[in-house]
């Protein structure tokens, strides 16, 4: 299996992923997956800096990301984490997905209009727990998990 971890966390690239899940995993490359950032030149340069040099950073727009990440399955001699700043890319890729399993939920910091907390990293809005339900719909595991150590949780359980 070549993509290691599907993950959604607002922050994308930062110390739990390049620290935590990326030795752990093995992981080689890094996909992120967000027509925002791909049209940025600033954050995509600043989260090179981010990434160590043995790990190579891609980043695709969200109409792309199904068929390439399926692509990358076909490849064993990749380790991929392909990252998703939100619910609703992470959806819209893996509704086209044949071989997405388990989708992580990393942190999705509050802001306005996201009002259900599950503990402190991840609270969600109404449309959030609506992408969240259409994703286990896809037949998709959903756990919530900041760490590869830490113990995870049953997102869907907690919404219902």
């Amino acid at each position: 299996m070549s993509i290691e971890l599907l993950r959604v966390d607002d922050r994308l690239i930062h110390g739990q992923v390049v620290e935590g899940w990326v030795p752990e995993l093995k992981i080689n490359e890094i996909v992120v997956v967000s027509d925002e950032v791909f049209s940025d030149e600033i954050r995509k340069t600043i989260m090179r800096f981010s990434v160590p040099e043995n790990v190579e950073l891609v980043f695709l727009k969200v109409a792309q990301a199904a068929e390439k990440l399926e692509e990358i399955q076909k490849n064993g001699s990749l380790r991929v984490l392909a990252l998703f700043s939100n619910l609703s890319d992470a959806y819209e890729t893996l509704k086209n997905m044949k071989t997405a399993k388990t989708l992580n939920i990393g942190g999705i910091h509050y802001s306005a209009g996201k009002n259900f907390s599950l503990g402190k990293a991840i609270f969600l809005s109404e449309s959030d727990c609506m992408d969240l339900k259409r994703i286990d719909e896809l037949g998709i595991k959903i756990e919530g998990r900041g760490v590869p150590h830490d113990k995870p949780s049953d997102i869907l359980q907690s919404i219902k």
